[in-house]
């Protein structure tokens, strides 16, 4: 994992402004800091070493007969396996990933895409055809933000980077408009703010420096047909989806432990981490070990300490235990608002955040987790319901307080049309989540709190091959006489015992309802008199509905946790 930046343009202080983009996301890549420049094209690099720690794998990096330069963030899990494809067309002069995807476009070009196991984001600059290549992940593990301002083009991993070279902060107000009444994070291509895109996951798109430089210059070109690769795939019978499954998570979780550093995972007490570690187990020599992590509150009502121990009990694997102190929440709060650069999770994204922190001072650079099974395989309560889910997939008790936001402020609202490709309920809904809605939000928040500690995060279980088959299948394989993820729990039975296997779904949690309107009230309370005097709020409903909030009126604090969101985004 890096951070990646560049300008398409002829302003002369481009360099200089190049470097200063890279200072603002030099979190994501501590180890090697560098620029290219060739003409009017600037390409920037925040190195995070993990595979070939050598400075020849550096970047911004040049192919070997020099038509090509890129720069890359994330990895590419079977950039061995291209390699030996590749090797009789390219001499290769280091052993990095970075180096692949440089031969791969110069022998398949924009097709490369197809062939990539992996996560991440990329820009290849390409001088025959004198244009600028850049491609995203398929389901958008890794970001790629861009704008066009002043007649040039601006590409970076993070917003705040964008911020250094003056790009206007104007809200998208349908974006927050949309964030109050509906709780949603905005579109695939969208952001927070009014002059700054996202590339959708599984697109791409192609500039070339003598066109106009306007938004009306670039075309997103989707690359990733998941639609068309779930119709093609066939229903398999319980064993044999079984013995598929099984095989190709433990090829994931393989691919996924290449690195040339220490390796760690996040654990809670739930199936997901049962199905990692026992995956993890079957991919470790019997003579290693490897350094687990998880969080708790002290809040019997919340912790998964329990379950996490009877988990790690069954392995001979380290546990580090993190502690969620409310203390420490008022300057976390505004630390992780910082890097999210954008609204983000409540409680349990701060606490996500501090495992990565801990591996860090423990010299892990590389984490695995869970994340992305419950969208493939159906796992939340509410895809068994007959009754439409609303957006996030919360019941029909909306978790937004509208009423607090003035009505000319919500007029900017539009309800979001998301895509159902399918022809039945279930499968549209998951295909909301996992492209729309909660792998999108997820995918933020972790790739944001994993870069505060430059740390990189796997995710083993949105391998697209197991997301196509687990989503492929008909609701009948999917829940086993109303049980979800009945495979998985065939699959840790054995090794992890009923306890674990058979465990219902918990939310991983936090006191976040609780301690604010006691333990961290008078922080709570100076925010929301803040949030209360901005121009597009109702002052009085916000501070009666805090009261209510403090009185016992706590059925959800999203709505609170919003307002203190929209102080965290400068």
């Amino acid at each position: 994992m890096c951070g990646i930046a560049g300008i398409l343009g002829k302003n002369p202080n481009n360099s200089k402004l190049l470097q200063k983009m890279l200072e603002a996301q030099k979190h994501r890549g501590p180890d090697a800091m560098n620029v290219w420049e060739k003409d009017s094209v600037f390409l920037g690099h925040n190195r995070l070493s993990i595979i070939d720690l050598s400075t020849a794998a550096n970047q911004p990096m040049e192919s070997q007969c020099g038509n090509y330069c890129i720069v890359f963030n994330g990895e590419i899990y079977n950039y061995l396996e291209l390699k030996d494809i590749l090797k009789s067309d390219y001499y290769f002069t280091t052993t990095s990933d970075t180096e692949v995807l440089l031969a791969a476009y110069s022998k398949w070009k924009t097709k490369m895409v197809d062939k990539l196991n992996g996560m991440f984001s990329f820009a290849i600059w390409d001088k025959n055809d004198n244009k600028l290549f850049a491609a995203r992940d398929r389901f958008g593990v890794k970001p790629f933000y861009f704008t066009f301002y002043e007649e040039q083009f601006f590409f970076t991993s993070e917003i705040k980077t964008l911020f250094q070279a003056s790009i206007p902060k104007n809200k998208n107000l349908k974006v927050w408009a949309n964030y109050y009444k509906y709780g949603t994070y905005g579109l695939p291509n969208e952001t927070f703010y009014k002059a700054i895109s996202q590339l959708k996951a599984g697109h791409y798109i192609e500039i070339r420096v003598n066109q106009p430089m306007n938004s009306d210059a670039v075309k997103q070109v989707k690359w990733y047909h998941f639609e068309q690769n779930i119709f093609e795939k066939p229903s398999l019978h319980k064993d044999d989806l079984m013995k598929t499954y099984s095989e190709l998570l433990k090829d994931s979780v393989s691919l996924r432990f290449r690195a040339d550093v220490p390796l760690g995972m996040n654990v809670s007490g739930g199936l997901d981490s049962s199905t990692l570690i026992r995956f993890v187990a079957q991919n470790l020599p019997s003579d290693e070990t490897i350094e687990s992590f998880t969080f708790y509150s002290n809040d019997p009502n919340y912790d998964e300490l329990p379950w996490v121990y009877e988990l790690i009990k069954t392995t001979p694997y380290p546990l580090n235990k993190v502690l969620l102190d409310y203390n420490d929440l008022p300057n976390l709060i505004e630390k992780v608002g910082y890097f999210q650069d954008e609204p983000y999770g409540g409680f349990p994204t701060i606490a996500y955040s501090l495992l990565f922190n801990e591996a860090q001072k423990k010299g892990i650079k590389v984490l695995l987790d869970g994340q992305g099974m419950d969208e493939a395989w159906a796992g939340y309560d509410y895809y068994q319901r007959e009754n439409d889910a609303v957006i996030q997939g919360l019941n029909n008790s909306s978790p937004c307080q509208p009423n607090a936001i003035t009505e000319d402020f919500l007029r900017h609202a539009e309800k979001e049309n998301y895509e159902t490709p399918f022809d039945n309920r279930l499968q549209n809904l998951q295909y909301r989540d996992l492209f729309y809605t909660k792998i999108p939000r997820a995918l933020r928040f972790n790739d944001r709190i994993s870069m505060m500690s430059s740390t990189e995060l796997r995710e083993p279980f949105l391998d697209y091959r197991l997301v196509e088959l687990a989503f492929a299948q008909p609701k009948k394989l999917k829940f086993n006489e109303g049980q979800s993820k009945w495979l998985l729990r065939a699959l840790v039975k054995e090794s992890l015992g009923k306890q674990i296997a058979l465990a219902p779904k918990r939310a991983v949690q936090t006191p976040q309802r609780e301690w604010i309107s006691n333990e961290l009230k008078d922080y709570f309370t100076e925010k929301i008199i803040l949030f209360s005097n901005l121009d597009f709020v109702n002052k009085k409903e916000v501070l009666r509905l805090w009261d209510t909030y403090c009185r016992g009126d706590q059925a959800n604090s999203f709505y609170i946790w919003q307002w203190i969101n929209t102080l965290m985004i400068k």
